[in-house]
């Protein structure tokens, strides 16, 4: 399994770079988003794009649309695209969220306001955040 999340996870980074290579930093979200969607559809990787997730709280329903994952990978990686000046820490605690509530161990944040994206992406397994550049 790990070797097959490395896997997934190598061929959404390779899309986010072809896209940052392309398109450069400084463009809306809304934009890296729709040409990440093009990417993965051209590589053949299968996802799901604005995916409403449903929020419980003990057991009690608290919103059927609580948020929406940018991006779900083959059903198991939470990826979250950003286009900001600097990456906080409450950008990476909100993906944590995300992974947990989706009950998805990897997710991906991926800054494209960066000179060299590598600098923009984080990795996240479980607990553990780490810069995946």
């Amino acid at each position: 399994m790990v070797n097959e999340i490395n896997q997934i996870t190598g061929e959404i980074i390779g899309a986010a770079i072809e896209v940052h290579r392309i398109l450069g930093p400084g463009l809306l979200e809304s934009v890296y988003q729709s040409c990440m969607e093009t990417e993965l559809l051209s590589r053949e990787v299968a996802f799901a794009a604005q995916v409403p997730v449903t929020v419980t709280y003990k057991d009690h329903l608290v919103a059927s649309d609580g948020f929406r994952l940018d991006l779900l990978v083959r059903d198991c990686v939470v990826v979250e695209l950003k286009s900001v000046e600097e990456v906080r820490d409450v950008h990476k605690k909100q993906l944590l969220t995300y992974r947990k509530l989706t009950r998805n161990q990897v997710g991906l944040l991926i800054n494209f306001n960066v000179s060299t994206l590598r600098e923009g992406i984080t990795r996240v397994v479980n607990e553990y955040v780490a810069d995946a550049g």
